[in-house]
């Protein structure tokens, strides 16, 4: 089975999303993860919401994902982080 023979066609553009209380450490954390796996423009890919009360906030960073190993990847450092609660 090859790298692309899943239901994902690589290259393509891919959002991931993480939710976290609301910290000041949340943001540069994401941020920092995902950079080691996939290059975006911090400025550009980047979009952050507050829950409705403020309690909690939602980090999406739209990147070119290459493959499903650097997905996993992703998703894998955002999950193990003590700030994160969920990836979508």
């Amino acid at each position: 089975m090859t790298e692309n023979a899943g239901i994902i066609e690589f290259p393509t553009t891919f959002p991931v999303k993480a939710l976290g209380r609301t910290d000041a450490r949340l943001r540069p954390a994401v941020l920092k993860l995902v950079a080691e796996h996939a290059n975006f423009d911090p400025e550009r890919d980047v979009r952050e919401h507050p829950s409705r009360n403020g309690n909690f906030v939602s980090i999406t960073i739209t990147f070119t994902a290459h493959s499903q190993t650097q997905l996993d990847a992703i998703y894998q450092s955002l999950h193990d982080h003590e700030l994160v609660l969920m990836v979508f």
